[in-house]
């Protein structure tokens, strides 16, 4: 069937950055979205968020501007949302939930979503697991030297010194401090 651009309107959230991350570029979702005839102005964008943030002021501008007859154009469904429970959420706002067909329809797609971020959750595990297990993965390099570390043991369980006194000595955090005590205290007690 065609789309009539006198019978739809489309409003477009287009949510398309992964977590902890603005570097994701819009380009590749907002070009689909404007090929399905969407006009430029009419494409909510969310900077920085990811699918499982629901305080997204991009997808509320757009929620907030569907009218009864306009039809909501997402370039991918997992961009709405990444579980079945906030798909409904979002989903009641811009269906007839009282439409079988249509409440239906939207679980399904919500439903893919879903297992496609657990898959990709599952596979970065699994990816951090494989590196872990060659020795590439090691975490955050420590922010002090093995040597540093025994050493500030060694200070601090002469007396003299605060845990204030020592963050500040080796320019590290109060939490660091005690991180460093705890670690190397059952080295020293055995």
């Amino acid at each position: 069937m065609p789309i009539h651009e006198d019978r739809i309107r489309p409003v477009l959230p287009s949510v398309a950055l992964p977590s902890r991350s603005d570097k994701q570029d819009l380009t590749a979702q907002t070009q689909a979205l404007l090929d399905l005839g969407v006009k430029a102005d009419r494409i909510y964008t969310d900077h920085g968020f990811t699918g499982r943030n629901k305080a997204r002021p991009g997808l509320n501008q757009a929620l907030a501007a569907v009218r009864t007859g306009d039809t909501l154009v997402v370039s991918k469904l997992d961009r709405l949302a990444r579980s079945v429970p906030d798909a409904r959420q979002i989903g009641a706002t811009v269906h007839d939930p009282t439409d079988p067909m249509g409440k239906l329809f939207f679980n399904i797609l919500a439903t893919f979503a879903e297992f496609e971020a657990d898959l990709i959750r599952h596979r970065t595990r699994e990816g951090m697991a494989i590196a872990r297990s060659k020795g590439k993965l090691r975490g955050k390099k420590p922010k002090l030297s093995d040597l540093q570390q025994k050493e500030l043991v060694r200070m601090r369980n002469s007396g003299e010194y605060s845990i204030g006194d020592l963050a500040e000595l080796f320019s590290v955090s109060r939490p660091t401090v005690y991180r460093t005590i705890a670690r190397q205290m059952p080295i020293n007690q055995s």
